[in-house]
């Protein structure tokens, strides 16, 4: 049976608001969402980076998935929208507040900046107008190889029919360059729609079926286990402290694999 994920819900400061869609998305079958919290700095004026909500204070206990026996569970996500090289600080201790680290390239050469050297998880395509760039191979492969999933957001698209055109023109062109590797971003809450619905809308992004289902599965796994080895030395070792300063005897070790090719897992039980 799949697992189906949805990484981009819109926070919201309404919090009964933010409680019902995670109860609607757990009803839908995801097994995880994501809390996304976008940030667009300016240039001329410096500006906070957002603190995420603790999951305990927005929601105790969490709705079980229908299907499963176990709850829902709920990452934070920081979206930062980049119009400047400066917008992206890589030593900022405010992302380790967030589970998933994605930004939204806004010109060609933070596009290409996104793909060979930022150290993220999501790269956001905004294709509901015509985009000041094209998509070239090298780094779109770049990224690919680096772990880096691309996300298509198609809300504008069940909304407007000029913006459903270019939403579709520039997914399936986002397709045909990176071959595929690319997760549609879930709509907003109040358009929120189950797993299935959103494997027929990748169909007409160019994804078969397979690729398609995919995008709202395997390829969200692979995005969160790429959050987790990001925070590490590589995926190769990750601590954790659970024990005092003086550890009894049975303070164990046990190392853990991340996935195939990151590596191990070092946590203390």
């Amino acid at each position: 049976m799949s697992v189906f994920m949805d990484l981009n819900v819109n926070y919201t400061a309404d919090k009964s608001q933010l409680q019902s869609l995670i109860e609607t998305a757990a009803h839908l079958g995801f097994s995880t969402v994501a809390i996304n919290y976008v940030f667009e700095p300016t240039v001329k004026k410096k500006q906070e980076i957002p603190a995420p909500t603790a999951i305990s204070e927005l929601m105790d206990p969490l709705p079980v998935v229908q299907g499963r026996s176990r709850p829902i569970r709920v990452l934070n996500r920081l979206t930062i929208v980049m119009s400047d090289a400066s917008h992206f600080r890589p030593t900022a201790v405010e992302y380790r507040r967030f589970d998933l680290l994605a930004v939204q390239p806004t010109t060609e050469k933070l596009f290409h900046a996104a793909c060979m050297i930022y150290d993220v998880d999501i790269i956001c395509i905004s294709v509901t107008e015509k985009l000041p760039f094209f998509f070239k191979r090298a780094p779109v492969n770049g990224a690919i190889e680096r772990g880096l999933v691309f996300e298509v957001s198609y809300s504008a698209a069940i909304r407007d029919s000029t913006r459903r055109r270019y939403t579709i023109a520039n997914a399936v062109c986002l397709m045909e360059t990176c071959k595929g590797k690319v997760r549609p971003l879930p709509v907003p809450p109040l358009d929120l729609r189950g797993p299935y619905d959103i494997t027929n809308l990748g169909l007409l992004f160019g994804l078969s079926d397979g690729e398609a289902k995919e995008a709202v599965s395997s390829t969200c796994r692979s995005v969160v286990l790429h959050a987790e080895t990001r925070k590490t030395a590589s995926g190769i070792i990750y601590t954790v402290k659970s024990c005092s300063d003086s550890p009894p005897a049975d303070c164990k070790s046990r190392l853990h694999p991340v996935s195939q090719s990151s590596g191990w897992l070092m946590v203390n039980e």
